[in-house]
């Protein structure tokens, strides 16, 4: 039983992080907010779970059913409406290329892990597809098993959300403006992207 459930715990570790680094919106902004703090990634994966825990119960409790198609096409549009808002706010930054990345606050990286996780649809389909398969896998360990699988799963997005901020922190005094406008660039045609593809994605259902 421990081994199988070790066994449990190292797909969950592979599938996770196979969708944790795939570049996408919260990956853009953990690069952004990482330019002035080194802890970004953490508070702003603490904003991710701020949703995603409360969702991985709703699951484990049946409640996945609740995710309809109209719910899909209210998140996507205004998911996609919130990116694109983030995504002209870091055309400012790349375009005044004279002013430094304002720092925020921590308050400021949590809502932006919130923002950018409620803002993708296909963070929920992940969840009600193949997240409720590993969900569904844990209860055969039990209530325990299934809090294990939630720490493991979330901490997979804690461990890299940290690694990207603070390796952006302590390699940004190598970057002069050019850099510092392409990496800022990436990161407003990732969100600006992302956000008309969640509005028409949404617009097709």
């Amino acid at each position: 039983m421990e081994l199988n459930l070790l066994s449990f715990l190292f797909s969950v570790i592979l599938i996770s992080l196979s969708g944790v680094m795939m570049p996408g919106p919260v990956f853009a902004v953990t690069v952004a907010k990482g330019y002035k703090s080194k802890t970004a990634g953490a508070l702003i994966a603490l904003g991710h779970g701020v949703i995603e825990f409360p969702l991985m119960f709703l699951i484990y409790f049946g409640f996945a059913q609740l995710f309809t198609s109209s719910v899909q096409k209210i998140v996507g549009f205004t998911g996609g409406l919130i990116l694109l808002y983030m995504g002209f706010q870091m055309f400012r930054t790349v375009k005044n290329s004279s002013e430094e990345p304002s720092e925020g606050s921590a308050h400021s990286s949590i809502v932006a892990g919130i923002l950018t996780t409620c803002a993708n649809p296909y963070f929920f389909l992940w969840w009600i597809t193949v997240g409720a398969s590993l969900i569904m896998n844990s209860m055969i360990f039990g209530f325990s098993g299934f809090l294990i699988f939630t720490f493991t799963h979330w901490f997979c997005d804690l461990s890299w959300d940290t690694f990207v901020s603070f390796t952006v922190f302590k390699s940004k005094k190598f970057w002069n403006r050019k850099m510092q406008q392409a990496v800022f660039g990436f990161c407003f045609i990732t969100l600006s992207a992302f956000g008309i593809w969640f509005i028409i994605s949404s617009l097709a259902l």
